[in-house]
């Protein structure tokens, strides 16, 4: 067994889609999907754009206001996953700061 601590996991800055405040560190690959831990500063934001498979982002600390294709903004806490469908476009937020996981690839995500 292991054990990672996620506080301080390395993890790269990233302005892509506007973002600002958003870094993204790997933490595990498959073939058909990856898994990397995402952080963003107080008023950091993901800027909007396409996933490129299904993707999950797991709320571990912090909140996330988090918007999809429709861009109706829901918040969001530890505790909580967003999903978004392949190709749907989508923003992630934070007025206080988020530290979350995100399955991104060929995934099949229970309904319930």
């Amino acid at each position: 067994m292991r054990v990672l601590s996620l506080e301080g996991f390395p993890g790269r800055p990233n302005d892509a889609h506007d973002s600002s405040g958003f870094s993204v560190g790997a933490f595990g690959l498959v073939a058909d999907a990856h898994l990397v831990v995402v952080r963003l500063k107080a008023g950091g934001v993901i800027g909007r754009h396409p996933a490129q498979g299904r993707q999950v982002l797991a709320v571990l600390v912090g909140d996330a206001i988090v918007s999809g294709s429709y861009g109706d903004p829901v918040a969001i806490g530890p505790g909580q996953v967003a999903i978004w469908e392949p190709y749907e476009e989508h923003e992630t937020r934070s007025e206080t700061g988020l530290t979350a996981l995100v399955i991104e690839g060929d995934l099949d995500v229970t309904s319930s």
